[in-house]
C-alpha cells in the first residue's frame, strides 16, 4: 500500500450491522463472549490522511458529531499511533474524517474510523504493513475495527475480532431507522446484565437459521431470522425503539433488528423500490427522526478517490 510520502490518502468505510448477534455472560476480564454475523453496508465514513511533520491532528466534520473526541482519545487518532510504533514512523499526519455513519449509533462508526487510520496511516507513511498486522492492530484498538478493514459478511467471535468470511450469496436492502440520539455501549451491556442477572447464558453461537438464509440468498428467510440478545435491553432503556420496530412490521418490513448496542433499527425489505416505499412509512408515521437507505454487502476500508462533499 505504497504512497508518495507528501500525497494526502483517502480511504472509505462502512458501517456495520449486525444480523445475528448472540451474547454470553460477562467473563472474568469484563468483557462478554459473542457470536455474530457482521454485515457491511453502504453507509459510509470518509478519512483523509496527509503527512505532516510531526504530531497527530484530526478534524471532524459531518452531521451530529458534536462531542466527537478530536483528541487521542479518539479511536482513529489511536490507530495512528500504533501504526506509527509498530512501523518505527517519526512523522506525523493530519486526519480529516467526514462522517455519514451515526455517532454511538450501533453501527461500528468508531471502529470504521480506526480501520480507515489504520488502512490510510500505513499508505501515506510508506509502513508498508501486511495484512496480517493491520488485523493484529485492529483487534487491539476494539471489537468491531477487524471487520470494519474486511467488510462484506462475516462471523464474528470471541469479543468480536476474530474475524472468519461467512458463506452468503445475494444483495440485500436495508432501511436504517436512526436517532438523533445515541446509546451508550457500556450502559446497554449493563442493562443486559441487569436483565440476565440470576440466568445461566448458553455458549453465544451464531443460529442456524441465519446462516441457512446467507448461503440461499432468501431475504425473506433472513428477515425471520434476523436476531440481537441485546435487543431487550436497548428496548428497555429506550421504548421508543420498540414502536419504531412495531411500525417497520406494519408497513412490510421483512423483518427488523435493533443493530448491535443502537439506538439505529435495520429493516431487511425486498429490493430498491420497497426501500423507498419503507423510507417514506416511515417519516410520515413520524416513528422516527431520520431515514436512510442502503445496500450490502459491500467492502471494507479502501483507498480511493472520495467524492465530493455537499
Amino acid at each position: 500500500m505504497a504512497a508518495d510520502r507528501t500525497s494526502s490518502v483517502s480511504v472509505r468505510v462502512p458501517a456495520k450491522i449486525n444480523l445475528d448477534l448472540s451474547v454470553g455472560g460477562v467473563a472474568p476480564d469484563g468483557f462478554h463472549p459473542l457470536a455474530t454475523v457482521f454485515h457491511a453496508v453502504s453507509l459510509f465514513d470518509d478519512l483523509t490522511v496527509t503527512p505532516a511533520a510531526e504530531g497527530i491532528t484530526l478534524e471532524v466534520t459531518g452531521d451530529h458529531v458534536e462531542g466527537v473526541p478530536t483528541d487521542r482519545t479518539n479511536l482513529a487518532v489511536r490507530a495512528a499511533r500504533l501504526v506509527a510504533r509498530r512501523a518505527g514512523v517519526e512523522r506525523g499526519a493530519h486526519l480529516k474524517l467526514h462522517k455519514g455513519i451515526p455517532v454511538a449509533g450501533g453501527m461500528a462508526g468508531g471502529s470504521a474510523d480506526a480501520a480507515a487510520a489504520l488502512v490510510a496511516c500505513d499508505a501515506a507513511w510508506n509502513a508498508s504493513l501486511d495484512r496480517a498486522e493491520l488485523l493484529e492492530l485492529a483487534a487491539e484498538l476494539g471489537s468491531d475495527v477487524a471487520f470494519a478493514l474486511v467488510g462484506g459478511t462475516a462471523i464474528g467471535s470471541g469479543r468480536g475480532e476474530q474475524i472468519t468470511p461467512a458463506l452468503a450469496r445475494g444483495q440485500y436492502h436495508w432501511v436504517l431507522a436512526l436517532s438523533d440520539d445515541g446509546l451508550s455501549t457500556p450502559a446497554v451491556y449493563a442493562e443486559f446484565d441487569r436483565l440476565s442477572a440470576g440466568r445461566v447464558l448458553p455458549e453465544p453461537r451464531v443460529s442456524d437459521e441465519v446462516m441457512q438464509a446467507l448461503r440461499s440468498g432468501d431475504s425473506t428467510a433472513l428477515g425471520q431470522a434476523l436476531r440481537n440478545d441485546l435487543q431487550p435491553a436497548a428496548c428497555s432503556l429506550r421504548p421508543d425503539l420498540g414502536d419504531v420496530l412495531d411500525v417497520g412490521l406494519e408497513y412490510g418490513a421483512l423483518g427488523g433488528v435493533v443493530s448491535g448496542s443502537g439506538p439505529t433499527i435495520a429493516f431487511l425489505v425486498r429490493d430498491h423500490e420497497h426501500a423507498l416505499d419503507l423510507s417514506v412509512a416511515l417519516t410520515a408515521s413520524g416513528a422516527c427522526e431520520t431515514v436512510k437507505r442502503a445496500h450490502g454487502p459491500v467492502h471494507g476500508a479502501r483507498i480511493g478517490d472520495l467524492p465530493r462533499l455537499g
